[in-house]
């Protein structure tokens, strides 16, 4: 099994401490303040990389989405013009990735198609993630492997099939496959927290989990059943407009789950059964007969 992936200055697998991400994705609302005050508090709260997603709207939304009218904070827009309205253009990528080196945190994005690796080719970026619903995308696969960057790989939407396939084609090295359930926000009956072991044992690749539960308790969960990279998306508020704010996580949760993290890390140990020295005075007390 391919135990370890490196990410940036990070080894991530077997052995090593939990890699967190908080996902910005498109909570910033295409507001770049917004955006720069997540990435704060990310790096205030203790996690280890920040991502974003990008993608060249005229090719993710399908045809017959495009003219389709939908509320939104500037109005009454077609589905098309609001993907724009969110969607950070180069310039504005530069000043996160300024952001991000000020502030001594690492970022990367979810790619969503071929032009949007091209121009996060810019950028000297840790690893790219491809989003569940382009699993099966093998162009897409394909570029973001020839770049020669990790791949992180989700598998919302997919079957075990479709999920061999797709490691198949990229290849074992530098691949971390995320269990993952793309409802937002996703009912816990359907977080299969249980596929991260059957993953692991499947593909002999390192795996990761991206949650979009409500609550904290299922990502902590999820390293203790063997993830190695926890993934949640944050917000300021999960009350703001949105399709992935109420799956997020405030300020204070995100603070909350780092710290969970951390300990249930060092409760978990080292699987190997010992003695120890704290238990001394209680053996010594409580143990009058051994035989063996």
């Amino acid at each position: 099994m391919n135990t370890t992936v490196r990410i940036g200055n990070r080894l991530v697998g077997d052995g090593q401490p939990t890699y967190i991400v908080a996902e910005v994705g498109i909570n910033h609302n295409g507001d770049l303040g917004i955006a720069k005050s997540l990435i704060g508090i990310a790096r205030k709260c203790g996690v280890d990389a920040v991502k974003f997603q990008k993608r060249t709207p005229e090719l993710c939304v399908p045809l017959e989405q495009r003219d389709r009218m939908r509320e939104t904070p500037w109005g009454y827009i077609t589905y098309l013009d609001y993907r724009y309205k969110v969607e950070f253009n180069e310039e504005q990528y530069r000043e996160i990735d300024r952001t991000c080196r000020e502030v001594g945190i690492p970022w990367f994005v979810s790619v969503w198609d071929e032009p949007s690796v091209d121009m996060m080719e810019k950028f000297d970026l840790p690893c790219y993630k491809v989003p569940s619903a382009l699993l099966t995308n093998k162009g897409l696969l394909e570029h973001a492997r020839r770049t020669g960057r990790p791949i992180l790989l989700s598998t919302g939407m997919s079957t075990m099939e479709q999920i061999q396939a797709a490691v198949k084609l990229i290849g074992q090295d530098n691949l971390i496959v995320f269990q993952a359930t793309s409802s937002y926000p996703c009912d816990v009956n359907e977080l299969n927290l249980h596929v991260i072991p059957t993953l692991r044992r499947t593909l002999a690749v390192p795996v990761g989990y991206s949650g979009h539960e409500v609550g904290l308790i299922p990502t902590v969960v999820a390293v203790a059943l063997g993830a190695c990279m926890v993934e949640r998306h944050i917000t300021l508020d999960r009350a703001l407009w949105g399709s992935d704010q109420a799956a997020s996580i405030e300020p204070q949760g995100l603070e909350r789950l780092v710290r969970y993290i951390r300990v249930s890390e060092q409760a978990l140990g080292d699987g190997v059964k010992r003695v120890y020295e704290s238990e001394m005075p209680s053996l010594r007390r409580l143990r009058r007969i051994s035989d063996f």
